[in-house]
């Protein structure tokens, strides 16, 4: 059973954390972590104002630049991998790589190839998002039974009609897998590069807010940053549920 999205055992694991952030909150141990209720509160505060406005266009503009560019990338080499073992074994190991690799530490190279500006923010979020995309989407095509593919060639379908009829369709319950994984992926990268390369966006509020101390302002951005996440990978696991059936014609 869901409520409001969660199941009711991770609904009461929730429900003890906050408890017990409100207590260690309200025993001033550290000046780090506040109550939950106030951090509540001056969520509350912040969301209206045009600082957070502008932080959210700021960051919400990278974002969905950088994701869609993953998966308008990510997607097609995903499938050209699980249809040839040549293109597979050549682009395999560079993407497991990537996947594993602390991207952070490329950062400092795209500011000096890209600039200092929100094209290299963009590319930051793409490449967090777009090795797991091609990897999942791989899987989805490795999944289907052969038999559909030469169905299509004995009715002629060229490879283009092959590519986004069969392939992209059978595969899509995993695709949308990768993509969602690689939206939660996205946010981390977007924080991370505007934090390292312009200090913009939300990743400006967060070094202005760590730097002064103000431990409400940081939590309170930092939840309203979780709830963004949950709610697109939410609605993406969502897609994905309605989709199920496509799996069943690859057995």
């Amino acid at each position: 059973m869901k409520v409001f999205g969660f199941h009711l055992p991770m609904m009461s694991s929730l429900i003890i954390w906050a408890i017990l952030w409100e207590i260690v909150g309200h025993l001033e141990l550290t000046f780090l972590l506040p109550p939950l209720s106030s951090v509540f509160e001056k969520m509350w505060e912040i969301v209206p104002t045009a600082s957070f406005l502008s932080a959210l266009w700021d960051t919400g503009r990278a974002f969905i630049i950088g994701t869609l560019s993953a998966i308008a990338i990510g997607v097609p080499v995903g499938v050209l991998m699980g249809q040839s073992v040549i293109i597979d074994r050549l682009l395999l190991p560079w993407v497991n790589m990537f996947l594993s690799a602390p991207l952070t530490a490329l950062v400092p190279v795209l500011m000096i190839l890209f600039g200092i500006g929100e094209r290299t923010v963009i590319i930051t979020t793409a490449l967090f998002a777009i090795w797991i995309i091609v990897l999942d989407a791989r899987a989805g095509v490795k999944q289907i039974t052969p038999s559909l593919v030469e169905m299509a060639r004995s009715y002629g379908a060229s490879r283009w009609q092959a590519f986004h009829k069969i392939y992209i369709w059978a595969a899509l319950p995993e695709i949308l897998a990768g993509i969602r994984i690689g939206f939660i992926r996205a946010v981390k990268g977007v924080i991370i590069g505007q934090l390292l390369v312009s200090i913009v966006g939300f990743g400006r509020l967060f070094e202005l807010y760590s730097a002064n101390f103000l431990m409400e302002h940081f939590w309170a951005l930092l939840l309203v940053l979780f709830f963004f996440a949950f709610v697109l990978a939410e609605g993406l696991a969502a897609l994905e549920r309605l989709v199920e059936y496509y799996a069943s014609s690859r057995s």
